[in-house]
């Protein structure tokens, strides 16, 4: 196996592709186990509303997973970038809670000692990297950015404030307060976590370069990079009301798989490119059931899509009690949450103040 270092600069094209970060990613996974002390972890959410399936098997459970290898993780819930959508910052605090209570339910612990959950809002030194770090990318970067244009066309912005095209660069300041030199992302996420990399090399060739300042963070892909949301065309997605939520009823999960979009052919495959609604269908209960997708399909058979919408509520339910039954003892407990932003806030905030320090001792800016 290749080694990957994940402390120095690497070169341009670590990240620039799919292919490529999926296969670094494939080589610092079982890495992960064996060395856990060698990385950081930093990864988070907008809090926009409850988390979905998609956020579970896309990005969640690779979180626990590295948690539970012992690696310091660091979860980051980006309040201050909901003040780029006017609909849901009124309802941030609420989000918050909901957001943590998801994170609990599905496996992060912040008691256990190396996991740390925080908001923006409230590590001054992690949003102070902001100013600096934005002196090192250009408007074009920030404009071309694939990422930023999806969340503008899926929140039909007709205006986009400078919050939006600055998001890159606090996503850049999330990732390198705390030195995270691993984040687990999606597919579409790739183009946020290379203009981070981007950033960190910058940094060091022009302010620290006999002694790297940050390490050059890779990306950890999951075995399910995208799912798509239940009208079958675009991702999963609180904003596009597509989603199911973890902490849904049985019976609303039932509803809403109900009217998931599929096709009129009653034969039920396995076929993505040509099939997308049904495969996505078929993929969620592979995720579920933990059997084949091409399986799954062929035992269907000609049952069609109500046949295939009944085996995937069926196996989705069972595989989501035990997060909803753990979800529903979190949320009786009224300073379950509060405790946790607490700690993680705190430790948040100590490595903030270290990180902000050394930035400014390596561009000639400490004067006392």
């Amino acid at each position: 196996m290749d080694t990957v270092n994940t402390d120095e600069p690497s070169g341009e094209i670590a990240s620039a592709t799919f292919e490529e970060s999926l296969r670094i990613s494939n080589q610092i996974w079982p890495d992960i186990s064996v060395n856990p002390g060698k990385y950081r972890l930093l990864t988070g959410d907008r809090p926009t509303g409850s988390l979905h399936i998609g956020h579970l098997f896309g990005s969640l459970q690779n979180r626990v997973k590295i948690q539970n290898f012992g690696v310091t993780t660091f979860i980051v819930i980006a309040d201050y970038q909901v003040l780029t959508d006017r609909d849901t910052a009124g309802a941030v605090s609420g989000n918050v809670r909901e957001i943590v209570l998801d994170y609990l339910a599905a496996g992060l612990d912040p008691f256990a000692g190396n996991t740390f959950i925080f908001p923006h809002s409230h590590v001054p030194a992690l949003n102070q990297l902001l100013l600096p770090f934005l002196a090192l990318v250009t408007m074009p970067e920030l404009d071309r950015n694939p990422t930023v244009k999806e969340e503008i066309r899926a929140a039909g912005l007709r205006t986009v404030n400078a919050s939006m095209f600055t998001y890159p660069v606090h996503q850049a300041a999330d990732i390198l307060f705390c030195r995270a030199n691993i984040v687990p992302v999606g597919k579409d996420q790739l183009p946020h976590l290379e203009l981070t990399r981007k950033v960190a090399r910058r940094f060091n060739e022009r302010f620290s370069p006999e002694k790297p300042l940050f390490p050059v963070p890779h990306g950890l892909l999951s075995d399910s990079p995208t799912i798509l949301g239940l009208d079958g065309g675009q991702k999963m997605s609180k904003s596009r009301n597509n989603a199911i939520l973890l902490k849904a009823s049985p019976e609303e999960t039932a509803k809403l798989i109900k009217g998931a979009k599929t096709d009129s052919d009653r034969r039920i495959t396995y076929d993505p490119a040509n099939r997308p609604e049904v495969a996505n269908l078929l993929k969620v209960a592979a995720l579920a059931s933990g059997r084949p997708a091409e399986e799954i399909a062929a035992e269907i058979g000609d049952g069609g899509g109500g046949k295939l919408k009944g085996y995937l509520t069926e196996v989705l339910n069972a595989y989501l009690e035990p997060l909803r039954s753990k979800r529903r003892e979190f949320a009786k407990d009224p300073g379950c949450v509060p405790n946790a932003l607490k700690r993680g806030i705190d430790r948040a905030n100590e490595e903030a103040e270290k990180t902000l320090e050394a930035v400014r001792k390596a561009m000639g800016m400490r004067y006392l």
